[in-house]
């Protein structure tokens, strides 16, 4: 027993169990737990853009206009939606079954940075699968929507604007899900304009996509990326910081009302 006690972090964790494994082991039972989810939304939208993008094209005078552009929009929603559902969804039952609070935020805040991540790569290689095609077929991949970048070429760019709005929009619905799941109905609808804010910050930031338009109608600009980039980071990591103390103290069981 001295010997055990001897090691540092030995006396917290049972056997060989390390606090490294247990969040790898707790980060595999979201992505296993949201599997459908994900998976079936990417199904969707897979045989919609392929499929009724195209129709749309047609109808409208041709094909001279990226399908995927299209779709821009429905990742983020989807994202905040991921947010809003991984506490209620995933906190009881991992903390039932020995997870610490402290681990169960700092696993959501890595799980949303990856999901990111991993949404905004799947954006990149569908523009590239696209573009080759297009190529080929000597069609115009010309882009409907503002974006940070002007040519599908520009790899670095559009991953940069789908991390971003797609980690901010993930923040927020987690923030909204947090406050709705520790403080009930009432005081959570209350809350909800400032679990906006990182979503809010990512729009006037970056100005991309369909809300580009209508901020440019009234003059405003958006900043250099050198500000804008950072600023996003910041206010999203600062978002993941304000989940992880909401849940430190939460409750096991939902808020009534």
């Amino acid at each position: 027993m001295t010997a055990i006690i001897s090691r540092p972090g030995a006396a917290t964790l049972p056997g060989q169990v390390t606090a490294m494994l247990r969040l790898r082991r707790v980060l595999r039972a979201m992505v296993i737990g949201l599997r459908p989810m994900v998976g079936g939304y990417w199904l969707v939208m897979l045989l919609a853009f392929l499929g009724g993008g195209m129709i749309a094209q047609l109808v409208s005078g041709g094909t001279d206009h990226s399908m995927w552009d299209y779709g821009t929009q429905s990742p983020k929603y989807f994202s905040a939606a991921i947010g809003i559902t991984l506490t209620p969804a995933l906190f009881a039952l991992m903390v039932a079954h020995g997870v610490t609070r402290r681990m169960f935020a700092v696993a959501c805040s890595i799980f949303l940075t990856g999901a990111a991540a991993a949404t905004a790569l799947v954006w990149v290689l569908a523009y590239q699968v696209e573009r080759g095609i297009y190529d080929v077929a000597g069609l115009t991949q010309a882009l409907d929507n503002p974006h940070l970048f002007t040519r599908t070429t520009q790899v670095g760019l559009i991953f940069t604007e789908f991390f971003l709005l797609i980690l901010a929009h993930q923040a927020a619905g987690w923030l909204i899900g947090i406050g709705f799941y520790r403080f009930g109905f009432w005081k959570g609808l209350a809350l909800l304009p400032l679990g906006l804010v990182p979503a809010a910050a990512a729009e006037l930031l970056l100005v991309a996509q369909w809300l580009a338009d209508a901020l440019e109608s009234t003059g405003y600009d958006r900043p250099p990326l050198a500000v804008a980039v950072p600023g996003v980071l910041a206010v999203s990591a600062l978002s993941l910081y304000a989940g992880y103390l909401l849940i430190r103290p939460m409750g096991l069981k939902p808020a009534k009302g």
